[in-house]
């Protein structure tokens, strides 16, 4: 066997093993990329459990007439990859926080509500209320089966440009004190 043949078979095994370490790893990525996509993920620390999931569960998004249960993914996480791993790695922030205590407490969690919020909703304003339209697509909207004021409401805010989440903040979690940006805000406490 000449040295060319040998370099040429050591070339072909090393990029067979390069292949073989790629699947794998791409494949253990997409793993850990799906397994911290699930609910149970979601609220395995404290915090989420104990404040926001707790709204939630009392909201139409979790208990409703069809059985159609949106979960923390499917509001919070691009089903797209890449705004998927975009979302993933600004996470990297919340793991930060949760390593400093930032909202490790009822009262810290409500010090920051409001900020928090705001985060969710630019970010939903960002992207055009891009995971509600995963199940809400105001394109098969029947009109007829709203109520008057839904019907309306729909209609016009489609007519301005609103998205979803313009008009519908507090869907799924309490609303936080809004007082400071406006002093008629209603709180949406239960």
């Amino acid at each position: 066997m000449t040295y060319k043949q040998k370099a040429g078979g050591f070339a072909l095994g090393a990029l067979l093993i390069a292949f073989i370490v790629g699947i794998l790893f791409w494949g253990g990525f997409n793993w850990a990329m799906e397994m911290t996509n699930t609910e149970e993920f979601c609220i395995s620390c404290h915090e989420m459990r104990d404040n926001v999931y707790e709204e939630y569960v009392q909201t139409v998004h979790y208990n409703n007439r069809t059985g159609v249960r949106a979960t923390c993914p499917d509001c919070h996480v691009p089903k797209e990859w890449i705004y998927k791993v975009k979302r993933k790695i600004q996470a990297t922030n919340e793991l930060y926080h949760k390593a400093l205590g930032s909202i490790d407490t009822r009262e810290k969690f409500e010090a920051k509500r409001l900020e928090l919020a705001r985060h969710v909703w630019d970010a939903m304003k960002e992207t055009d209320s891009r995971e509600c339209r995963n199940c809400h697509e105001f394109n098969s909207m029947d009109y007829v089966k709203q109520g008057r004021r839904g019907r309306k409401e729909h209609q016009e805010g489609f007519a301005e440009g609103k998205t979803c989440i313009d008009c519908h903040k507090g869907i799924a979690h309490e609303l936080p004190d809004m007082y400071e940006e406006d002093s008629s805000a209603v709180l949406n406490r239960h």
